[in-house]
């Protein structure tokens, strides 16, 4: 899964939909390899788009959460997290490479 595309569902304040938006966009790139299609391709870029967020808000609608609400604030203190684990192993197989 692409790094940049984050988890929409059971958030507390709901998921926005500029955040669903967002994440559609992203996933279109992604996909499709091009970060801002040509004027050729541009309607059936947001068509796409379109698309995906309709999808992604059927999905989040049908959902029923059986884990607890998550908070973004709580989100983000464990991404940061993960990211010193992260950085802290890429900080020592830079220094096992060294001769």
């Amino acid at each position: 899964m692409c790094r940049n595309i984050r988890v929409l569902y059971n958030f507390q304040p709901p998921t926005t939909p500029e955040e669903i938006r967002a994440a559609s966009l992203q996933y279109v790139r992604k996909v499709s390899g091009l970060n801002k299609p040509s004027l050729a391709d541009e309607d059936a870029f947001e068509s796409a788009v379109r698309d995906v967020v309709a999808a992604t808000e059927r999905l989040l609608a049908s959902l029923q959460a059986r884990a607890p609400v998550r908070t973004r604030e709580t989100e983000q203190a464990r991404a940061k997290e993960r990211w010193k684990i992260r950085a802290k192993r890429l900080s020592e197989l830079g220094k096992a490479r060294l001769p």
